[in-house]
């Protein structure tokens, strides 16, 4: 007698047309999005963080003394790249732009003109 070969048994990762991939659970989904939002919202912070007192910096160290004008430039371009962040921040979580949460423009503004104008 000769034995009819059999067919390989389906490998369970690749796409099998017999079963079809269950529908997605939308509570899942919502909650894959929130994480998400969440984590770019960080990375957008973190960012704007290193952008802001990048600024900072290089008005305390690239300009000379005598160019306060260039350094109150860089401080409030700074500042600016902060509330710029945080307004993204807030659009992408849909919340209002406007908020108190802007005025946290004000701290990386009135810190950096102290150190580098007034010290």
């Amino acid at each position: 007698m000769s034995q009819q070969p059999t067919s390989a048994p389906r490998r369970r990762h690749l796409l099998d047309p017999d079963a079809p991939r269950k529908a997605p659970d939308p509570e899942a989904l919502e909650r894959l999005a929130r994480v998400q939002r969440r984590v770019i919202s960080a990375l957008i912070l973190t960012t704007i963080f290193h952008l802001t007192v990048g600024f900072i910096l290089a008005a305390k160290t690239e300009i000379a003394g005598d160019r306060v004008d260039a350094q109150v430039v860089l401080i409030v371009v700074g500042a600016l790249f902060w509330v710029s962040g945080v307004a993204a921040v807030r659009g992408l979580n849909s919340k209002a732009l406007l908020s108190t949460w802007l005025l946290t423009g004000l701290v990386p503004l009135v810190a950096g003109i102290w150190w580098v104008v007034l010290a």
